[in-house]
């Protein structure tokens, strides 16, 4: 699956490069004015001598396994579908790179809560194509958090969701209510790639179409483009994280962005102003916020006396020449 000797990363920058120096169809039609259109072409030719990058299309292996099921790719749909979603995934850098860049602070909170719900690990990927593993992330429908909650999904499985708090944004705890909503969905579909549709499309939808196309399986099923296109770019997702490199992501451990280590606080009753008991307590407001994106507001009213657990990171952790560097994935990184 290797690409040898040549980068997609360069393939696309040259792309690039030719798209803003091709010529405009005005400069054309203005340099005729003094040159043929055939003396013009000659001339590109010259100066181009052939050298553009070549664009590399990945390469689809023949089977893929995701959540312990070996999926067969000589099906001429399948193998066109995954090749859409990777081919895209491959050339859509910044996006794809942050990805896997932040799974390395993210991953090792993430993925034993999967484990502890017996959740398979192939999931977390889910998390990984909602957001780019972004925990600020908003939808245009005002889905939120790394797992994307709707608000009455985010409620319906345990989330507080207000104006002073919104535990879609806690990582915990939204990746513990994701378990519930993935756990209730294999228990309705028996497979995977059913329950992966239903995060995107829901659960009803899946669960109507299923019967009414006669279908087991959300792969054989007409949907909405986008939920189709979803579980592919699922299976697009972890074929990349698995081997960066084969794709043309190049990454050394520094670059990875590191887990942070902290202290914390338990807060039981109303705060008055987050950011004095921020400077009270050693830090400062946009640093609390920045490791607590629960907190919503200013101010806590808590009138329930909810316990709420706030994270303070530690100096060493949050400085690039004192933090520890840890890698998740060694195949995240070249040497």
């Amino acid at each position: 699956m290797r690409l040898n000797h040549i980068s997609l990363l360069g393939s696309v920058a040259a792309l690039v490069l030719v798209g803003i120096f091709a010529p405009t169809e005005s400069a054309i039609a203005s340099s005729s004015a003094n040159t043929s259109a055939s003396e013009y072409n000659e001339d590109i030719a010259d100066r181009n001598n052939g050298d553009f990058s070549p664009v590399i299309s990945p390469v689809i292996p023949s089977s893929v396994t995701f959540a312990g099921k070996k999926i067969s790719l000589d099906p001429t749909d399948m193998w066109e579908r995954l090749d859409r979603e990777l081919t895209a995934m491959s050339y859509t850098h910044g996006n794809t790179l942050l990805t896997i860049k932040r799974a390395n602070r993210y991953f090792p909170v993430m993925a034993p809560i999967l484990k502890e719900q017996g959740i398979p690990a192939d999931m977390i990927y889910l998390a990984a194509i909602e957001s780019t593993l972004n925990p600020f992330a908003v939808s245009p429908a005002k889905a939120a958090g790394m797992w994307q909650f709707m608000p009455s999904t985010a409620k319906e499985y345990g989330l507080e969701v207000g104006t002073e708090v919104d535990e879609r944004y806690d990582v915990e705890k939204a990746t513990r209510a994701a378990c519930k909503y993935l756990k209730s969905a294999y228990a309705k579909y028996g497979n995977w790639e059913s329950v992966a549709a239903s995060y995107n499309g829901g659960m009803a939808r899946v669960t109507n179409e299923l019967a009414a196309q006669q279908a087991s399986s959300a792969y054989d099923l007409w949907l909405a483009d986008e939920t189709m296109r979803y579980m592919f770019r699922l299976l697009a997702m972890k074929i990349i994280m698995e081997n960066p490199s084969d794709y043309g992501f190049s990454l050394s451990a520094s670059q990875l962005y590191q887990p942070h280590e902290y202290t914390t606080v338990k807060v039981s009753g109303p705060v008055t102003d987050w950011a004095q008991w921020a400077i009270d307590h050693g830090t400062d407001y946009r640093t609390l916020r920045e490791h607590n994106p629960w907190i919503r507001a200013k101010a806590l009213t808590n009138k329930a006396g909810k316990t709420y657990t706030v994270l303070i990171p530690t100096k060493d952790s949050t400085s690039r020449s004192r933090q520890k560097n840890k890698v998740y994935n060694p195949a995240w990184i070249n040497g």
